[in-house]
């Protein structure tokens, strides 16, 4: 079962604890959703980096004297590594594209929150206000009815001075009817209390079911969010694969024998070997053996 946000036990009338919870709460859900959404942006920074310098090293000469079959491979080598190149740059823009909806979500929910948190505020000051002015009546009340008391006693103990007697008895009088002002001011304080009092309560209860609806919201989006991330990076794995089956297929027609070939018949002489120069001569030189004296 799922417990209301506004489920909690306190009698203090001045206690937002559990308000001040909720907003703290939201407040880290805020952050949360402030991380994630700059994760995703550094992601898409890593994936555009990538990208560029992978297309960087397509452009490069690979295999620019090499012929025939294998020539063919590396061509389409570099070329399918361009493609993936590509890929990775429009998967950074998918990214960005997701990290902008989670910024517009998490901003869209601040404003609606602000507006709640303000009016919540407003009531707390408002029931602050009034508290401190029951609660000073009421100190007032109770002096009053101490100084009542006071004055009913001092005729009780004078009754016999008659002297002091009229000026004790509208002593008397006034104290009385202090206390009723007393009394009055503070029954007023304590309804318009109960009345600020109910409709805090009234207010609190509204919003946190937008709280908790927004908590909901927030979990739901952020779950979404990351699953639709990592399937575009399955995505791009599975692009990239079928980039590269392109290259695997091109190198299963590289023939060897055939490649052998085509070079031999590109940059054949002749069909036979060459023979004997006959336009060399032989050449007898002719030197002397000094030790036995006789010329070759």
């Amino acid at each position: 079962m799922t417990v209301p946000f506004y489920y909690e036990q306190n009698t203090d009338l001045t206690s937002t604890a559990g308000y001040d919870a909720i907003i703290q709460y939201h407040s880290d859900c805020r952050r949360t959703c402030k991380e994630v959404e700059e994760f995703m942006k550094a992601r898409a920074s890593i994936e555009e980096k990538y990208a560029k310098d992978l297309l960087g090293l397509s452009k490069k000469v690979c295999g620019y004297n090499e012929m025939n079959t294998l020539k063919r491979s590396l061509d389409m080598f570099k070329l399918q590594t361009e493609h993936v190149s590509l890929a990775h740059l429009q998967l950074a823009q998918n990214m960005r594209d997701e990290a902008k909806k989670l910024e517009e979500f998490r901003e869209k929910q601040r404003e609606a929150r602000k507006k709640v948190e303000q009016q919540m505020d407003a009531l707390h000051k408002q029931k602050a206000l009034q508290f401190k002015k029951t609660m000073d009546s009421k100190k007032t009340y109770e002096q009053k009815c101490r100084d009542k008391e006071e004055a009913d006693q001092n005729v009780n103990r004078n009754t016999n001075n008659t002297k002091h007697m009229d000026k004790l008895y509208a002593k008397a009088q006034q104290a009385k009817q202090n206390a009723e002002e007393a009394d009055k001011l503070y029954q007023q304080n304590v309804s318009a209390m109960g009345k600020i009092k109910d409709e805090w309560q009234k207010e609190h209860v509204k919003a946190c079911e937008i709280f908790e609806k927004q908590a909901m919201e927030r979990i739901n989006f952020l779950r979404n969010t990351v699953w639709t991330h990592v399937n575009q990076l399955s995505q791009q794995c599975v692009t990239s694969d079928e980039l590269y089956e392109e290259v695997r297929k091109s190198l299963e027609q590289t023939d060897v024998q055939e490649d052998i070939e085509h070079f031999v018949n590109l940059r054949r002489t002749g069909d036979k070997p060459p023979g004997t120069n006959r336009g060399v001569q032989r050449i007898s030189i002719q030197y002397s053996d000094t030790s036995r004296g006789t010329r070759v």
